[in-house]
């Protein structure tokens, strides 16, 4: 028993230290910046501080899961935008490589190159997971750290529903 708590609190120590701290529901939206699809630097914590804005997360751009995760919300954009979601994908991809991606699936959403995972890092997750979080007035008010390919915009769309107003 004692060494099931040492390993559990040894691989809390080092997952803090390699990915930072899990952001928790009440977090405020991380206060970091980034390179998009264009090349143009975001301010992702400006971003998240009005309105509803969903950050996903995929592990790599043109890979079976990736893409019908990030075609899921493609499909599902007239609805995400009836509720006035705003929508960031991020990877660790370069921006030139966001951009092929958007472009080949005609993604209408801004995609961020977070190669120096700094982004992944402030948001308390591994590089490789595949993640998805819902900010209200850079306030995080919904996660999902499990989060669906094909099933994303469903699940994005039952989260939005389930919301306090």
């Amino acid at each position: 028993m004692k060494l099931t708590s040492l390993l559990i609190m040894i691989f809390s120590l080092l997952s803090n230290a390699l990915f930072g701290e899990a952001l928790q529901i009440g977090s405020a939206a991380p206060q970091i910046s980034t390179t998009d699809h264009t090349g143009r630097l975001v301010n992702l914590g400006q971003e998240l501080s009005t309105g509803t804005v969903l950050v996903f997360f995929y592990p790599k751009a043109m890979t079976p899961g990736c893409t019908k995760q990030a075609c899921s919300l493609r499909d599902g954009w007239d609805q995400l935008q009836a509720r006035q979601l705003k929508i960031f994908g991020v990877s660790s991809d370069t921006a030139a490589s966001q951009y092929d991606f958007r472009d080949k699936y005609q993604l209408p959403f801004t995609l961020l190159a977070d190669t120096e995972q700094k982004v992944a890092k402030a948001f308390g997750k591994s590089r490789w997971s595949r993640q998805a979080y819902i900010f209200r007035d850079g306030v995080l008010v919904w996660q999902d750290l499990r989060a669906a390919t094909s099933r994303q915009a469903e699940e994005v769309l039952a989260a939005l529903d389930n919301l306090p107003q």
